[in-house]
C-alpha cells in the first residue's frame, strides 16, 4: 500500500473545505456579505491560486498543465453547480478569477524550477 504525502493529504483536504463551503448557503459563510464584487473575485484567485500551486508541488504523475488544468475544471464543476443552486449565482468572472489564479500558479512554478517554455 502506497503512502500519501502529507501535500495530497492538504490538497485533499483543501478540495473538500472548497467544495463544501462552494455548495453551502451564501449566509451560513461568516463575512461573505460585506465582500465586494473585486474583493469576491480576488478570494476567487487566491483560493484557485493555492489549489493549483498545492497541485503542482504535489507532484503527480501527470504533467503539470493537464493537473491546473483538472483543477480549473473542479471549479467549472463547481459554478455548474451554482447554476441550479438556489442561494448561489453562477458567474463568468468567478471563472475567470479562477483561470488567472491556476494559470499564475502554473506559471510561478514552472519559472521557481526552471523551466523553459
Amino acid at each position: 500500500m502506497q503512502k500519501i504525502s502529507a501535500a495530497k493529504t492538504i490538497l485533499y483536504f483543501s478540495l473538500l473545505i472548497v467544495f463544501i463551503l462552494s455548495i453551502v448557503s451564501a449566509d451560513e459563510i461568516p463575512r461573505f456579505k460585506e465582500l465586494s464584487l473585486l474583493s469576491d473575485k480576488l478570494v476567487h484567485f487566491l483560493i484557485y491560486f493555492y489549489l493549483a500551486y498545492l497541485a503542482l508541488l504535489c507532484r503527480f504523475i501527470l504533467h503539470n498543465y493537464l493537473v491546473v488544468l483538472i483543477i480549473f475544471i473542479f471549479g467549472l464543476f463547481i459554478e455548474f453547480i451554482h447554476f441550479f443552486h438556489p442561494y448561489r449565482f453562477f458567474e463568468y468572472l468567478d471563472l475567470l478569477a479562477n483561470l488567472i489564479g491556476v494559470t499564475i500558479a502554473l506559471l510561478i512554478f514552472e519559472l521557481k524550477n526552471n523551466k523553459s517554455y
